[in-house]
């Protein structure tokens, strides 16, 4: 019996099995590395392992696997935040240890692009609204997970939980952002070390 996450094609013949997680996560790197547009379908076949009838059956057409990539590594993102913040210690000592994660993440060698929501799907919302809808999606989710933390804390009341949610999350993508652009991890850390009193004032 097969997984879930595990799915048989049968190219000339033969059956091809494979692991759609680990497919989504080899071509995010591409999608990541070359964004959206640039990245072809002949790359993203490759880096999955698959030709590319094998591709299309399983994932649809370019912005289908996108977009199944986008929510795989936003699904991720997400439960990683979850779990940092559903940590011991303070909200501020919380916050930061959810940075760290993060940076560690967009600054992991030997890529270091940052974030796939922030660094590619921004990039294409304008032309792709179902790209757009799906990384608002993501990121409301984000702020959402950070809006609990804030909830659950003995903060003072003003700001509210939303707005430090909001605050958090834009550091968030400041971050993605500097990351991308060649930041060394230790100025990430620093800038964000920077940023969590304000947000927990």
């Amino acid at each position: 019996m097969r997984t879930g996450t595990e799915i048989s094609k049968k190219p000339r013949g033969r059956p091809r099995a494979f692991v759609a997680a680990e497919v989504l996560d080899r071509v995010r790197v591409v999608f990541l590395e070359k964004g959206f547009a640039a990245a072809s379908v002949d790359e993203l076949a490759a880096a999955a392992g698959l030709n590319r009838p094998s591709l299309y059956a399983a994932f649809g057409d370019k912005e289908q696997l996108y977009i199944h990539t986008l929510r795989f590594y936003g699904k991720k993102s997400v439960e990683g935040l979850d779990s940092v913040l559903a940590g011991p210690g303070t909200v501020e000592q919380r916050l930061a240890r959810a940075y760290k994660t993060a940076i560690d993440l967009y600054t992991a060698p030997p890529h270091r692009l940052g974030c796939m929501i922030v660094g590619t799907a921004a990039v294409e919302s304008p032309t792709h609204p179902r790209i757009a809808a799906v990384a608002s999606e993501l990121l409301a989710a984000i702020e959402k997970s950070l809006e609990q933390a804030f909830a659950a804390s003995d903060l003072a009341p003003e700001p509210s939980p939303a707005a430090r949610a909001r605050m958090a999350g834009a550091i968030m993508y400041a971050i993605a952002i500097r990351a991308r652009l060649g930041a060394r991890p230790a100025e990430l850390r620093a800038f964000a070390a920077s940023m969590v009193p304000v947000i927990c004032r």
